[in-house]
């Protein structure tokens, strides 16, 4: 394929994509399947690879991420990032609305309000209706320029569409991790062993900073925007600025409303108080705007905050009740986690008889007493959390909370490692909820997707000693099966089928299935492709698996020990009797060039525009090959950021010519 031909490929590849992803995101219709449109992308991030000065800036390949950011630059804001005044009672919103009146001299107005949404500060800018900067906002002068990041966002337009778009604009706007998504990744983290993250808004900000655009890409954030700025926008209120933002494709919260008075304002806090908790997305207040842009200019700012707006903050929702006793859950990975069980109580929509206690560092912070009234709050956190305990209300013999040393499923010691929050179950292979554990993982979508088992399932066929491993589910018979409460022929058969099914799923959702300690789907995957095979990865070893994209020290090490257990060994072994996929089924990418015929490379370090993956992809599709290891046959070594001496010290001893990105990129066009 040639320049000419690659370029109107890439134009009519990028169109697609976009129509679809338009479709998904913003009218959520869909007219091709997940698989059909992976191979579009799939297709396009190869051709771009081949002719990397066709990449359109508003491509969607941008969506997926892989650029490395090791330092994010500085930039000036052109218009200061404010902050805004706070106000929590009817009292200090009444006395901003007298301001107000004074400030327009008797002049009418009217209000805008929206909900105060809690994530991160962004500001956009748009130059010819294309995405060129995305900004933080830092110190309200200055913010980091996180571009590579915020493009990943896929309700976000890249390019505008519209007509009546001005030359450039900017546009602020909320960043966040949904609640779904937050509560999915936590689920993810406890399930290969990780601390789960505190809240969404924490998260979201460091997820903003990361320094991998693929990485964020996986976090799945999305933006609300609420604020247009710029010389020639044409709007006269901040009302017709929304709609200008709609018309435009941009993704604004339906929850806004004009309000003629103070008290409509009022009317509007009191209906979203309670309201706002159906919300996809956390908030914690009310911000409340003079609508007229000319009103807003005449009211002015003080120095750190304007005169014409003012965030009304609900109050954390907050509970006393009383703490009937702890108990304490095991995980898969034998992490053992404390939980309040409470007196019933209502909080924020929900009637909540448990709390998370998080950890014995937890307990000891709270200095927690049995019987104590404790004081329960949602706010930012999925899960509800004890936030204090109401010492007036304690009992002078309540008895100081000992956390357990003993497992409560199995009665092991407990161990916690050094520099770990958690204590652990150490009898992985005789503690029944770990046991269980392991098999509900197994069969979960990421893994192997066999819906038509489920968490009771499972218990039942534990319990009447059918299965104790993964492996066990594919030696189940249909008699088994029927010995199962309320399963009949019919839903035996369906088990069985699914059971069967499994043995179809590729070879990373095996491995991420056989649960490997810390190696969650993404890590599967970067292994699945490095190894090929699962024979490869047993026989790797703690330096080859080093050489895994995604995989340090931890990951590392916990790989070396698994494959290293004699009953990991036979219970890999009988996963491969029964038919299960244990080679990769990725397919190299197509031939678009031979500018790298019979040249060979070791890549090693970290990069700035690329994967490793990616670069490997880029060297097959033009006709090159990726070796381990250094050798006097070796072509190149394509040096990145933070690469290991010895591949260095072997490649100046051995002659091999050591290249950079940009020199690698010169490479390509021959």
């Amino acid at each position: 394929m040639n320049s000419a031909e690659a370029k109107t490929h890439i134009q009519q590849l990028t169109d697609k994509i976009n129509h679809h992803n338009d479709l998904y995101y913003n009218k959520s219709k869909t007219e091709i399947s997940d698989f059909e449109f992976d191979k579009l992308l799939e297709e396009l991030i190869t051709l771009e690879a081949a002719f990397p000065e066709l990449r359109l800036p508003d491509s969607p390949t941008q969506r997926v991420g892989g650029t490395i950011t090791k330092e994010f630059a500085s930039v000036v804001h052109q218009y200061p990032m404010l902050s805004l005044g706070n106000t929590y009672s009817a009292e200090e919103l009444t006395d901003f609305d007298a301001r107000v009146a004074k400030g327009l001299d008797g002049d009418a107005y009217e209000y805008f309000c929206e909900l105060k949404f809690d994530g991160v500060s962004i500001s956009l800018m748009y130059e010819n209706g294309l995405l060129t900067k995305a900004v933080t906002r830092g110190d309200g002068v200055r913010g980091d320029d996180v571009t590579t990041n915020i493009k990943t966002i896929k309700s976000l337009p890249l390019r505008i569409r519209a007509k009546d778009v001005p030359a450039r604009f900017e546009v602020r706007g909320e960043v966040f991790l949904p609640k779904e998504v937050f509560k999915q990744l936590n689920k993810e983290r406890e399930d290969i062993g990780e601390e789960t993250y505190a809240n969404a808004r924490n998260t979201a900000s460091g997820t903003v900073k990361m320094q991998d655009s693929s990485e964020v890409a996986k976090r799945k954030l999305d933006c609300y925007l609420y604020y247009l700025l710029g010389e020639d926008n044409e709007v006269e209120s901040h009302s017709d600025a929304m709609k200008k933002l709609e018309h435009w494709g941009f993704n604004v919260s339906p929850t806004y409303k004009k309000c003629k008075s103070v008290q409509d304002v009022l009317g509007y806090i009191q209906t979203w108080e309670k309201k706002r908790h159906e919300l996809p997305l956390e908030t914690d207040g009310v911000v409340i705007k003079v609508n007229s842009l000319e009103q807003q200019e005449r009211l002015g700012f003080t120095a750190k905050s304007p005169r014409w707006a003012i965030a009304y903050k609900y109050k954390a929702e907050s509970i006393r009740t009383r703490l009937n006793g702890i108990t304490y859950q095991v995980g898969r990975t034998g992490a053992v986690t404390p939980v309040a069980e409470l007196e019933p109580v209502f909080l924020a929509g929900t009637t909540v008889k448990r709390a998370s206690l998080h950890n014995a560092n937890e307990i000891m912070r709270l200095d927690l007493h049995l019987g104590d009234y404790v004081f329960v709050e949602k706010g930012g956190e999925i899960i509800p959390k004890v936030t204090g305990v109401d010492l007036a209300k304690r009992n002078a013999s309540a008895k100081r909370v000992s956390y357990i040393t003993h497992c409560p499923e199995c009665n092991s010691i407990l161990i916690r490692k050094e520099g770990e929050a958690n204590h652990y179950c150490p009898n992985e292979k005789g503690c029944p909820p770990q046991i269980k554990g392991k098999v509900e993982h197994f069969i979960q979508r990421k893994a192997m997707d066999i819906d038509s088992l489920g968490e009771q399932t499972i218990r039942q066929l534990f319990e009447l000693g059918l299965v104790k491993t993964p492996a066990d589910l594919y030696d189940l018979r249909k008699e088994d099966l029927l010995k199962l409460d309320k399963v009949k022929d019919k839903s035996a058969q369906n088990m069985l089928d699914g059971i069967a099914a499994s043995k179809t799923q590729p070879f990373e959702s095996v491995l991420f299935g056989i649960g490997i300690r810390y190696v969650g789907k993404t890590v599967a995957e970067k292994l699945a492709r490095h190894f090929k095979t699962m024979r490869n990865l047993e026989q790797a070893s703690y330096e080859a698996l080093l050489e895994t994209p995604e995989v340090g020290e931890k990951i590392a090490q916990s790989v070396v020990e698994f494959f290293k257990d004699t009953d990991n060994q036979n219970e890999v072994a009988r996963l491969g009797q029964s038919g299960l996929q244990f080679e990769s089924n990725q397919q190299e990418p197509a031939l678009v060039s031979t500018v790298l015929a019979d040249k060979s490379f070791v890549i090693s370090g970290v990069f700035e525009h690329y994967e490793r993956d990616q670069l490997k992809d880029i060297i097959i599709a033009n006709g090159g090959k990726v070796l381990s290891s250094v050798s006097a046959k070796l072509d190149y070594l394509l040096a990145g950021d933070n690469m290991g001496p010895a591949k260095r010290e072997k490649a100046e001893k051995l002659g091999v010519k050591i290249i950079s990105e940009a020199e690698f990129e010169n490479l390509l066009k021959g």
